[in-house]
């Protein structure tokens, strides 16, 4: 029985399209590894007439960041009636709301830090809370536009409000946690394992951190008490399913644990769309669980689907 056309949406137009092609090359690579007959669709604002004359079985969708992330191309597979894989429009749009994904977390128990959305123009001179504090785009990836304001900082740093700024006029701000960066994966409604980033150039896991070789040291499985390990896992099944995700997430956690061995730990978000760059969390996790990519990006191919 002959396997699946997949079309690999890759690259598009957002700030995360090099993140993209370096995902979606991967994932079409292994895919074709695994026998499925690949075509790759560099997406541009034409996607639904390429996708209609095209017609895969399958939309791999390895888009990052606005358009390909939060439920807009995902409507547009869902009136194509094309499967696709990961989450859906609800929890595409959901996660990507930055303010309006931390209201559905916290409502599922899930701690999150304290903060509020405010439009970037309102922020000024003038600190919103007391410093330490992070302003965060509402609706990006990868740390673009992410700002750390320290304590004994005069004012907000100036590229706030300037005309330089070309993340949305609308950020969060919230207060700055300390701590450990751990993350973890879920696959098919089931916790992978958990991760620490310990970014090389500094307490900040940025664009560079990310996704340069070198960038950053991923520990796994996390040196942290089990108790912390299992409620790191549980609280990310939580949010995958609090959110409406399906087929693979990941959630990033802050956890202090300078007082004490049970610290503080806190949600900071849900990517519904992880990174499949060859430096990237999710493949390592899988790996770690005994999955291959080949394995994992069959995976989800063959969970793909329309309206769920």
């Amino acid at each position: 029985m002959a396997k699946k056309h997949v079309a690999v949406l890759l690259g598009g137009f957002s700030s995360e399209r090099p993140v993209s092609l370096s995902s979606g090359n991967a994932c079409a690579a292994a895919l074709e590894e695994a026998g499925y007959r690949v075509t790759r669709v560099d997406v541009s604002r034409n996607l639904a007439g390429v996708l209609a004359e095209l017609r895969p079985d399958v939309a791999f969708n390895a888009l990052h960041g606005p358009f390909g992330e939060d439920g807009t191309v995902q409507g547009i597979l869902e009136y194509l009636e094309i499967p696709y894989t990961h989450s859906g429009v609800l929890a595409s749009a959901l996660a990507m709301d930055k303010a309006q994904a931390k209201i559905v977390a916290a409502a599922a128990g899930i701690p999150v830090a304290a903060g509020f959305a405010m439009s970037r123009f309102e922020i000024g001179n003038r600190h919103p809370i007391e410093p330490p504090y992070v302003v965060k785009p509402l609706r990006e990836g990868s740390s673009f536009g992410i700002v750390i304001v320290r304590e004994g900082q005069s004012h907000p740093p100036q590229i706030i409000g300037s005309a330089d700024w070309r993340y949305g006029d609308t950020v969060m701000v919230e207060k700055y946690v300390a701590g450990r960066e751990l993350t973890c994966g879920v696959m098919n409604g089931k916790a992978l394992g958990v991760t620490e980033i310990i970014a090389k150039a500094g307490s900040f896991y940025d664009y560079d951190s990310k996704y340069a070789a070198g960038g950053s040291e991923h520990i796994i499985p996390a040196q942290i008490s089990p108790n912390i390990y299992q409620k790191i896992q549980d609280l990310a099944v939580r949010a995958h399913e609090a959110m409406g995700c399906r087929g693979v997430s990941r959630s990033d956690f802050r956890f202090d644990d300078r007082i004490s061995e049970d610290g503080e730990l806190i949600w900071l978000e849900i990517n519904t769309q992880p990174g499949m760059t060859p430096t990237s969390l999710v493949p390592e996790m899988a790996a770690h669980a005994g999955i291959s990519f080949g394995e994992l990006v069959s995976f989800m191919v063959e969970e793909a689907s329309c309206t769920r």
